[in-house]
């Protein structure tokens, strides 16, 4: 028995010698760089590249995210559809106790409505930011910095000071000439290991003209946007115009 336990011993020593070995090498410390002017003007071209004044513009989008949540948004009313199992959620964000949220076809009351519908903001938050980063580089709480690489061209770092279910997360894009997105590292507190990088890709304008991604590689995680949609009105992109009528 003694050297059983002994031989456990040694093996979780390992596997734990291993873990700190791999955060070790895998582990990016964040830049540090100040603020700047320079940075300001980055961060402009790329609004200007995924056409910011179009999103601005753009009403409603839908879209399902790779992880199987499934999302209507009304930006002008400030309403929120999410749907994943067997959950379907109504988000009122301006005024959040007339959210009402159903499993199956029982609305769900009680405590457990708070639950449900911090479950679906929280969802909404980080699933509508895989989508629309590139747009909240100016949010309020941000700060924007320039990290040069060796080639003389130069990273933008978004640092979020507030705002969302983790201030305190930067991000470091990385730009084609024309101030696209092409992927960006992530200092994030869900993530133990600092600098991970995930692409954005599949980018396509969308009939208000806002440029959008459908697709993220994570490492060997892929995440695809399916069914994105957007227009001016519910109609427009094919939703139902009541289905926010028990919110409003």
């Amino acid at each position: 028995m003694r050297k059983i336990v002994k031989g456990l011993g040694v093996f979780v020593g390992l596997v734990a010698l291993i873990g700190l070995t791999a955060f070790a090498f895998l582990n990016e410390k964040r830049p540090v760089a100040p603020p700047s002017a320079q940075a300001d003007s980055l961060a402009k071209k790329m609004l200007l590249a995924v056409n910011k004044s179009a999103w601005d513009s753009t009403h409603i989008i839908t879209w399902k995210y790779g992880n199987g949540h499934t999302y209507v948004w009304d930006k002008n009313n400030n309403f929120v559809f999410v749907n994943w199992g067997d959950y379907r959620v109504l988000l009122n964000l301006q005024t959040w106790d007339k959210g009402r949220a159903f499993k199956g076809t029982e609305e769900v009351k009680g405590p457990d409505l708070d639950v449900v519908r911090g479950k679906a903001w929280a969802y909404f938050c980080n699933d509508s930011f895989w989508l629309i980063a590139p747009f909240k580089v100016f949010d309020e709480g941000t700060t924007r910095s320039l990290v040069p690489n060796e080639d003389g061209t130069n990273d933008l770092l978004v640092s979020y000071a507030s705002g969302g279910v983790t201030p305190g997360d930067a991000y470091l894009w990385k730009l084609d000439a024309s101030g696209l997105p092409l992927s960006y590292k992530m200092w994030v507190k869900v993530l133990p290991v600092g600098g991970v990088m995930a692409t954005w890709e599949g980018w396509s304008k969308q009939p208000s003209g806002v440029m959008l991604p459908s697709f993220h590689q994570l490492g060997p995680l892929k995440l695809p946007i399916k069914d994105l949609r957007t227009g001016h009105s519910l109609t427009e992109t094919g939703v139902s115009g009541s289905i926010f009528d028990p919110i409003r």
